[in-house]
């Protein structure tokens, strides 16, 4: 049935977020493409996961493009800066955290849109989320209007009528709510990798934001956290 849905292409980080997406775009009726990007960020355990996340909510195909971010640096992701924790004093929330890639979101929604064009679709899904976030500028509505208008300028079907939609289901949703939400549409958080710093097994150190707020989105749905730390860590 799946795959004579609508196609759409569908961000997969092999976090939680992405993975919540991923079953709310299988729940609204599309056939999902499952896009990763290996950016050069600091661990691949994140990419393992979303393989996983792929082939348990049933994407049509799952694709890993390659772009080399870290040949550019600038982040704590992608370059030789240290991840901030809660050990050293970083709030979470106060200004634009060294985490934040240069152009990440534009660049993996550019290519979600080269591959939507190529499948004959005109949908894209992303998890970038407003509320429990770390102030990352390309996480704002703002961002997502603005790319969907260049997505209808810049691509032969926009040019030729075909509407590009951009959609961000989990924008104002808290940690919480997604997690909730996860649980409703069964998905296993206990595949999923946040961590900015994980080890090669996948474990998190509990400390970095996005650590921070996935154990807080889980204590306050009152679900129990799946998450799989490093002994230390701290949390679970």
């Amino acid at each position: 049935m799946i795959e004579s849905s609508k196609p759409a292409v569908v961000l997969v980080s092999g976090g939680m977020d992405s993975a919540v997406v991923l079953a709310i775009a299988r729940e609204a009726g599309f056939a999902p493409y499952a896009l990763s990007v290996r950016y050069g960020q600091r661990h691949t355990s994140e990419l393992d996961a979303a393989a996983r996340v792929a082939s348990a909510l049933g994407a049509v195909a799952h694709k890993t493009v390659h772009v080399d971010l870290r040949s550019i640096g600038g982040s704590a992701l992608t370059d030789d800066i240290a991840v901030p924790t809660d050990a050293d004093g970083h709030v979470i929330g106060q200004g634009i955290p060294s985490t934040y890639v240069p152009a990440r979101n534009t660049i993996m929604l550019s290519v979600a849109l080269g591959w939507a064009e190529v499948l004959g679709s005109t949908d894209l899904f992303c998890g970038v989320n407003a509320v429990d976030y770390s102030g990352y500028p390309d996480c704002r509505p703002e961002f997502i209007a603005g790319f969907e208008a260049l997505a209808n300028l810049a691509t032969k079907a926009g040019v030729e009528g075909s509407r590009f939609r951009v959609h961000a289901p989990l924008m104002r949703m808290s940690k919480a709510d997604i997690a909730r939400e996860g649980l409703r549409l069964g998905v296993d958080f206990a595949q999923t990798v946040s961590c900015y710093q994980a080890d090669a097994e996948g474990r998190a150190c509990g400390q970095c934001d996005a650590c921070r707020l996935r154990a807080q989105g889980f204590a306050d749905a009152g679900l129990p956290d799946p998450t799989r730390y490093v002994p230390g860590a701290g949390i679970g």
